[in-house]
């Protein structure tokens, strides 16, 4: 008699398991409106090409709650093509394996850096200040050329364009030291430092070299930007 009780209280908790762990295979499967947004976040957060320096936030759009999401036998697959993965705005597509069902979402990718702007309209010419700089979150697909994440680095340049009020400012709209501007000429030496006046013969920012005419000499010489009123040479 205990052998049959066994056998059939074995059979009972074999037919259970079967049960609970096939309701939990379909289940693991089964995901929500919520689920597949969250879902498709992580994917274009793993696949998408993101700038690491950059400030990144990552948002699905809400899937219409009308749109049925079955169950599926296996776990959904999540794809975009690789022009789609560069864009700011990715369209998705999830698919169930198993079945011919699949739905398009859209995940919004926003990737800013703070950069230097300008406070208000200047003219060319001006010189650069405290009042007129801040910095601000702007879209890298706006970033064009060499920017600027400091203002105090900017101070004393000069613009050489008209800007408006929130530009971003580029290497390219500036001079450190202009054409025709009276320059001290450093000259560095093992142990010892020649200074002679100069004109700059060119515009250029910091770390640029450009021509410079020696003023008692007047041979013209390529020299550094080092500052807003100086170049050095090495000699």
């Amino acid at each position: 008699m205990l052998p049959y009780l066994t056998k059939t209280l074995s059979a009972k908790i074999s037919s259970a398991l079967i049960l609970f762990f096939g309701l939990f295979s379909q289940a693991s499967f089964a995901s929500s409106h919520e689920h597949i947004q969250l879902q498709a976040q992580e994917y274009v957060n793993n696949n998408a090409m993101i700038d690491s320096n950059a400030d990144t936030v990552i948002k699905a759009s809400p899937i219409d709650n009308r749109i049925h999401i079955p169950r599926c036998d296996y776990p959904f697959e999540f794809s975009a093509s690789s022009a789609s993965l560069k864009q700011s705005n990715i369209s998705v597509k999830v698919t169930c394996p198993s079945s011919d069902w699949y739905l398009f979402t859209t995940v919004q990718v926003q990737q800013t850096k703070p950069v230097v702007v300008t406070t208000d309209t200047l003219s060319p010419g001006t010189l650069l200040s405290e009042q007129n700089l801040y910095i601000a979150d702007i879209p890298i697909n706006r970033l064009r050329g060499t920017t600027f994440t400091n203002p105090d680095s900017l101070i004393g340049a000069r613009l050489k364009r008209r800007v408006r009020p929130g530009q971003i400012i580029s290497s390219s709209m500036l001079c450190f030291v202009c054409k025709g501007d009276k320059v001290t000429i450093m000259a560095k030496t093992t142990g010892l430092q020649l200074k002679v006046s100069g004109i700059a013969q060119q515009d250029g920012n910091l770390g640029d070299t450009i021509r410079v005419t020696n003023a008692q000499s007047r041979k013209t010489i390529s020299a550094t930007v080092s500052s807003t009123n100086q170049v050095d040479i090495h000699i």
